[in-house]
This record gives C-alpha cells, structure tokens and sequence, in this order.
C-alpha cells in the first residue's frame, strides 16, 4: 500500500494537471513532457506519470507508443455531434427508468435527497478561469451519474461514466449561460423523476440535452471565424 502523503501528492498532481489542461494552460494537441511538469509543480517524476495515466483513463491525454503523451485535441464539429448523439441514446432512457423506479417505490428518501442535491449546480461568484467551472462541471458530472446509477442498470451506468462528456465539453466551450440554466433544466429531470413520470422524465432530460448542446455550437462558429481570420496578417496588431 502506498503511505497517505503519496496518495494525496498523487491526487494533487493530478488536479493541477487536469486544470492546466481544461483551462488550456497546456494546449490541446500540444506534446507534454513529463520533465518539464515535474519542473513546473516541483514534483518527482513518479506523481506526473500516475496522473497522466489517470487523465489518459478521462480521455483528456494520448500516449502514443515511442512518441509520449499529447494533450487531447478539441472535439470537431462532429465529435460534438455524436457527443451528444450517445448521451441521448444513453441518458434520455436513464431517466425513464429512474423515474420508473421512483413510481415502484424503488427509490428510498435518501436517495431522493442526494439527486435533489447534486441538482443544485454552484454559481460563479468568487470564481475565476477553471476554479470557476471545475466545480460546476463536477457537480455536473455527479449529478448525471448518479441519476444514470438510479435507473438500476449496471452497464447503462458505467457506460454514462465512461463517456465523461462534461471534461470534454468544459475543455471546448464554457458559456455563462451555464450557470443557473442548467440547474433549472436538473430540477425538471428531477421533479419527473420523483414523482415518477417516465414520459415528464425522458422528455426534460431530452429537452436538458437539446439546449446544452445549443449553448456550445457557438464554440464551431467562433473557431471557423478564428481560422479565417486570426492568422491572417490583418488582423495582427
């Protein structure tokens, strides 16, 4: 077993690394060396190469045999789209299940209180660049995992969580308007699911789903803007 201070060293390690990369700190495509990391949060080596192995697991590093590890580039248009394709596929059903559950007596108090919770999203006051958003994405991600855990099937479950689509989302585009609107859009998911309405449930985490993936397609028409122009010599001041 490993002693405490290396385990919490690790987990540092690892939360610094996943901030520069999803505050683009370390550029996505960019090539990462384990020396000069080490270097920048004064660590060994060994900390920085168990955290690029856990952030390799979240999709947000590549290792490439001989070549070392990448940051992950950006979702394409089309990434994003089958992004949000699959968490249909996967989540809208997770919540009718949920709801499902609720209306068989499935779903005990506690269990209505902790997705009541997750649900309430913290806003950005007091926060700035990724400590503003890495704790709205956490929650996020807390709050869609665990609605997929109460729909009672274990590989509908893993695979939600395994699709880590908010680390990637965050990393691409991360509008204000987050903030506050999708809390509301929770607690619809919420309220269906809880007073077991399988079609009210579907529906609002369809409806959740539809306007989070409108909130980021202005990311694709600022990056087409960006590649016309920002390189250009024009626009160099």
């Amino acid at each position: 077993m490993r002693p405490a201070r290396r385990l919490v060293l690790s987990d540092d390690v690892y939360e610094s690394l996943r901030g520069l990369l999803m505050d683009h700190a370390v550029a996505p495509g960019a090539r990462i060396t384990i020396d000069a990391l080490a270097r920048q949060l004064q660590v060994s080596a060994t900390p920085v190469r168990e955290a690029l192995a856990r952030l390799e697991a979240d999709g947000l590093v590549r290792k490439r045999p001989l070549a070392g590890y990448t940051a992950t580039p950006l979702l394409t248009r089309e990434e994003f789209e089958e992004l949000f394709e699959m968490r249909a596929i996967l989540e809208v059903p997770a919540a009718e299940r949920a709801a499902r559950r609720s209306a068989a007596g499935e779903l005990d108090a506690s269990a209505a209180d902790h997705l009541r919770a997750e649900a309430d999203l913290p806003g950005p006051e007091g926060h700035h660049g990724w400590a503003g958003y890495a704790a709205f994405t956490a929650q996020d991600a807390r709050f869609h995992n665990l609605l997929a855990e109460l729909a009672g099937n274990r590989m509908l479950h893993e695979s939600v969580v395994r699709l880590r689509p908010h680390l990637h989302l965050f990393r691409l585009h991360f509008p204000a308007a987050h903030f506050g609107v999708s809390a509301r859009e929770h607690h619809r998911v919420v309220d269906a699911v809880l007073t077991g309405d399988p079609a009210g449930a579907a529906a609002a985490m369809r409806d959740h789903l539809d306007a989070s993936r409108q909130r980021h397609l202005p990311f694709f028409d600022e990056a087409t803007v960006c590649a016309s122009h920002c390189s250009s010599p024009a626009s160099t001041t």
